[in-house]
């Protein structure tokens, strides 16, 4: 019973990780991408658009997050292929 019991937990870390890299990660890059699309004029100009300044903050920090979780992530690729441990 002990063991269902461990599965059952592996599993679900397993399930959460998946969802928060496998559905948050592309989330929090839409949510970059949909800040710079954050206007300062009421008329929407395709043209000469300029993004709001917080939209830009906002933009740039969605972005750091997904590519930190991807250099995280391939350093850990990296490292487990010369056996190395990595400890966070």
């Amino acid at each position: 019973m002990n063991n269902i019991i461990l599965a059952l937990e592996g599993g679900g870390q397993v399930l959460l990780v998946g969802i928060l890299l496998g559905a948050g990660l592309p989330a929090i890059f839409a949510l970059g991408i949909r800040s710079l699309s954050y206007g300062v004029g009421g008329a929407a100009d395709v043209e000469a658009h300029e993004p709001h300044p917080i939209g830009k903050v906002l933009a740039v920090l969605c972005f750091a997050v997904v590519i930190g979780a991807v250099i995280a992530g391939v350093g850990a690729i990296v490292a487990s292929g010369f056996g190395w441990e990595l400890n966070f």
